[in-house]
């Protein structure tokens, strides 16, 4: 994701945005915005002035996070959204898989 970007206190801010949403789930702004195709983002406020977005979905009540950024623009990059949406799409299919392949 973005911990080869992110310093030490960055990822630990990241951390803390992330666990807030998943201790108090669902949770609107200004810690998370739903986007598109069941994407959902983390808004991470980071030193100087940067911010981090974790684009994230929900499957089988649990939190996918699935791909995270350095915010450079005020509107979230189209490349950035079709990777969350790919890898989401990624994620469903191996759930659905292991959902088949389970013995009843």
């Amino acid at each position: 994701m973005i911990g080869y970007l992110a310093s030490h206190s960055d990822q630990k801010q990241i951390g803390i945005s992330i666990l807030k949403i998943e201790m108090g789930w669902p949770i609107g702004m200004p810690y998370c915005r739903p986007m598109q195709n069941g994407l959902f983002e983390v808004r991470s406020n980071l030193e100087r002035k940067r911010i981090a977005r974790i684009l994230f979905s929900i499957e089988n009540n649990q939190m996918i996070l699935l791909h995270g950024f350095i915010k450079k623009a005020q509107k979230t990059p189209k490349p950035d959204l079709e990777l969350a949406t790919q890898r989401k799409r990624q994620v469903q299919r191996q759930l659905e898989k292991a959902s088949h392949d389970r013995p009843e």
